[in-house]
């Protein structure tokens, strides 16, 4: 699968990021110079890990048949020690239904696992970049 980004020509920044047959907006904040109209790379890569957990609690209670009736996952970054090695993002979900105390634990244990959050905390990602002149 390929992820095609091109360049918004009347803007500083943005792009219109095309993924399958969606597309979306990318663009810097002011501070970057950018014009802020959309998310940033840093907000796309944040919003990955809070999509990815609500997505795999949702499949899970589905299948375990969990009354599971609402997700509100909200995602905090604090990038202050970025340029150290350190990214921390804070996960917070509420999650609504008639939920006992044990199903509301296994609904957690099973946030911790999602995919995306296994491809931030435990994979090695290898990345290969080329640049080219444009034709």
């Amino acid at each position: 699968m390929a992820i095609e980004l091109n360049r918004i020509v009347s803007t500083p920044m943005a792009q219109t990021l095309t993924i399958r047959s969606h597309a979306l907006v990318v663009d810097g904040t002011a501070a970057e110079g950018g014009d802020d109209t959309a998310p940033n790379p840093h907000d796309l890569y944040d919003a990955a890990l809070g999509s990815c957990k609500a997505l795999t609690v949702l499949w899970y209670a589905r299948r375990k048949g969990i009354p599971v009736t609402d997700v509100r996952t909200v995602i905090e970054r604090d990038a202050s020690a970025e340029r150290a090695g350190t990214y921390h993002l804070a996960a917070r979900m509420q999650i609504s239904g008639d939920l006992s105390d044990a199903q509301l634990q296994e609904l957690q244990a099973v946030a911790h696992k999602c995919p995306v959050h296994k491809l931030m905390t435990a994979v090695t990602t290898e990345i290969t970049t080329t640049v080219e002149r444009m034709a």
